[in-house]
């Protein structure tokens, strides 16, 4: 008896077998995680920008980054998905000039002194050009022999008197920039 129950069970398992395949399954595809990607995952000078920290500074959140490279010059551009303006960019350049120079050559007129921001600082607003508004500009000798400048360009249409409040929060921005890192 035991010979047939045996038996009996290989060829229910061979049977099984030859079955056909079961149906596939429709399995919805899978929901897009959206990811927050760094600033600095763009390279150049975005890998001195965090997208936290220039919202906390400028109240505006970019999410997207991109950078470029040219000689001793890296600058990162940092902008609003499917937004073009306002944009912040960021300029460092590697440089020899020392305070004397960067006062006399580099500090434009009707610029604003900084203080604790580097060797020397400087900040302005620029006037609304075609197809922009008003830029608010830091530019800053830093200690380690490189010049950088962080900018603001406004939107089309932006006052002037919003943009210069700006440059405040744009030398808090430059203060947390650590061109070192470059």
């Amino acid at each position: 008896m035991r010979g047939r129950i045996v038996v009996a069970g290989l060829a229910g398992l061979l049977l099984s077998g030859c079955a056909d395949e079961a149906e596939p399954v429709a399995v919805p595809p899978p929901v897009p995680i959206a990811v927050d990607v760094a600033a600095a995952s763009s390279g150049g000078a975005c890998r001195l920008l965090d997208f936290t920290v220039i919202e906390q500074a400028v109240k505006v959140r970019f999410d997207v980054a991109a950078s470029s490279e040219q000689g001793d010059t890296h600058t990162c551009v940092v902008r609003a998905a499917g937004a073009t303006l306002p944009e912040l960019t960021l300029s460092v350049t590697e440089t020899t000039i020392d305070k004397t120079t960067f006062g006399a050559d580099v500090v434009p007129d009707k610029a604003t002194k900084v203080t604790g921001l580097g060797q020397q600082a400087y900040k302005r607003t620029t006037a609304a050009a075609s197809g922009r508004g008003p830029v608010a500009e830091v530019g800053w000798l830093a200690s380690d022999g490189r010049l950088a400048t962080v900018s603001w360009t406004a939107p089309r249409g932006s006052e002037r008197s919003a943009v210069e409040k700006l440059t405040g929060n744009l030398t808090a921005l430059a203060k947390k920039v650590d061109t070192r890192a470059l």
